[in-house]
């Protein structure tokens, strides 16, 4: 995935913009394998709380850096529904970036509403709900050194 990236932005102005928190393990080991200048930073957004289901979409941060003009590549965990891919692109957009590309660890295609695809992709997954190497379950399991398979007994009441 690095080396597509690293081709296809190659002598381009990069802004990696992560959503926070889930993809903290995934850009890690994303940007250190990147060989090319880039700018780092972050933006929050929350969909799940405590639950399995996607709620409300709120932001937590926004952007620090400027990206009119820039190449942006939008960088989270999972590309489940679509809703916040496509929100936040929407809300990238009226910032006049030069383009955006997404990149996703994870991508659940068969929870999709919205008509969202990522630009690179890590895995495709089946409709499971999936824990560790920064995704979680109301803020536990993050730190798993893998992604793994939550049992339903473990988050149905």
């Amino acid at each position: 995935m690095a080396k597509q990236i690293e081709h296809d932005f190659a002598g381009r102005d990069l802004v990696v913009v992560s959503l926070l928190n889930g993809t903290v393990m995934f850009l890690a080991d994303l940007i250190r394998s990147l060989n090319l200048p880039l700018r780092l930073d972050f933006m929050g957004v929350s969909s799940y709380g405590s639950g399995t289901v996607s709620r409300e979409l709120v932001y937590t941060k926004e952007l620090r850096l400027d990206v009119r003009d820039r190449d942006v590549l939008l960088v989270d965990d999972i590309l489940d529904t679509g809703k916040t891919l496509k929100s936040v692109m929407t809300k990238l957009q009226q910032l006049r970036p030069r383009q955006i590309r997404t990149c996703v660890l994870l991508d659940k295609a068969a929870r999709r509403v919205e008509a969202v695809q990522a630009d690179y992709v890590g895995f495709e997954i089946p409709d499971l709900f999936v824990v560790g190497y920064g995704l979680d379950y109301a803020e536990r399991y993050r730190n798993l050194p893998f992604v793994g398979v939550l049992k339903p007994e473990m988050y149905r009441n």
